[in-house]
């Protein structure tokens, strides 16, 4: 018995030699039929590749691919439970979000979730949110959509694509706002009371076919179903004078330090309040205290980096939002600097999105490209997403400094594609 390989080329070969000769002869004996024959098979072949081509396009350009947000700064309990599933599992950096699932934190919890688009949302104390959305298409148009069921919500977008949207929404109602913007969504489903303050740049709120459009502290309020949107013009806060932001603040050896606060005095208010915080998202406070005056002195701040704001307040009572929230660090000049240990990991790149991780000395603040690591670790451990970087070649500069002045600073080049 004897075996012969045949391939499929072979055989391809042999149906195209036999098609041919075929057509040969056809086209001797009956040339009127054959050239009909061949104008019609052109015809169809053409509308079917039209057809085809028409199809691709329109797959291709209305393709909307599943995206994942990323948690980035941690503070007290936040829990977080996906979208398919029942239960409740405690929330860490290396948890993906995905459309559907819901985060929520405790009465002194805090999350930061950041998204490919850049939107950035920082869930408050005894707060809850769901992702209703997060995709993008082929054309690099992105769609995020969270809606606050309860609590209050801080979230800011950046430059993203034309035809890309960034929507939170609250009972209903939907604000969509443009690049560049920021706002303070806050849900209180108890008391019916819903607010949507637009704090920088511009959105566009719609409910129960009503639409507001806001700017620069302008807010909508509305309470049940049947309300209508409220517009009203807030007082924008203080500007924080002094400690200026990322200060060093020298003391002469002793255990503590008196600390003068200033800042821009605010018409029409009647006083101040001053918060002092350990962590940059006052999920607790050390310093909570109000005055009549734009500076006060605040006595028995040991070593250390601390954060602080301030609100206004009127004659009624009515605070104005939080003002930035400046850093600074209470060093001490008798101390000798200390060589500072840094160590990172292998960068892990999630599209144009960098996880950096590492540790460092217990207590050291951490720098990424200029922006400050929210969150250390007690051991020193530290986790960070910079925000979407541009195609090419980009360097991640990363700086650890203790409260004694000692700093180490490491640069690794990526290439984002």
């Amino acid at each position: 018995m004897a075996w012969t390989t045949v391939t499929y080329r072979s055989v391809a070969l042999l149906i195209l030699a036999g098609a041919a000769i075929l057509f040969v002869a056809m086209r001797v004996a009956f040339p009127q039929f054959t050239q009909n024959s061949v104008k019609a098979a052109n015809n169809v072949a053409g509308k079917l590749l039209e057809r085809v081509a028409g199809m691709s396009n329109t797959a291709n350009s209305g393709v909307s691919t599943a995206q994942q947000a990323h948690i980035t700064a941690l503070d007290g309990t936040v829990r977080v439970k996906k979208g398919n599933g029942n239960t409740w599992v405690t929330a860490d950096y290396n948890i993906p979000l995905e459309k559907g699932d819901v985060v929520q934190t405790g009465s002194e919890g805090m999350a930061k979730i950041v998204f490919n688009d850049g939107t950035s949302y920082t869930v408050k104390q005894d707060s809850l949110i769901v992702i209703e959305e997060n995709s993008a298409n082929d054309q690099q148009q992105t769609n995020v959509a969270v809606a606050v069921s309860t609590g209050t919500v801080d979230l800011s977008t950046a430059t993203y694509s034309q035809g890309s949207k960034s929507q939170v929404i609250v009972d209903g109602a939907t604000a969509s706002l443009a690049p560049e913007s920021a706002a303070q969504v806050h849900n209180d489903p108890r008391t019916e009371q819903h607010e949507i303050l637009m704090k920088k740049g511009t959105g566009e709120v719609t409910r129960n076919g009503e639409t507001v459009q806001l700017a620069n502290w302008e807010k909508v309020s509305f309470q049940g179903q049947g309300s209508r949107l409220e517009k009203a013009k807030e007082i924008g806060p203080p500007t924080p004078i002094g400690p200026a932001n990322m200060a060093p603040l020298f003391s002469a050896g002793e255990a503590t330090k008196d600390v003068e606060f200033s800042w821009t005095a605010m018409t029409n208010a009647v006083g101040y309040r001053l918060r002092i915080s350990r962590n940059p998202y006052f999920s607790s406070t050390l310093v909570d205290k109000k005055v009549n005056t734009a500076a006060v002195t605040v006595s028995g701040l040991g070593e250390g980096a601390y954060y602080w704001m301030v609100q206004s307040y009127d004659a009624a009572g009515k605070e104005s939002v939080e003002s930035e929230k400046n850093r600074f660090t209470i060093i001490s000049k008798g101390k000798q600097t200390e060589a500072i240990d840094l160590e990172l990991d292998p960068f892990i790149q999630h599209g144009h999105v960098i996880e950096v991780t590492g540790k460092t000395q217990t207590g050291a603040r951490v720098m990424v490209n200029g922006s400050e690591v929210p969150m250390l670790g007690v051991d020193g451990s530290f986790h960070f997403f910079t925000p979407p970087l541009p195609p090419g070649e980009a360097v991640i500069t990363v700086t650890a400094q203790t409260a004694q002045g000692g700093v180490n600073t490491q640069q690794k080049k990526i290439i984002i594609q």
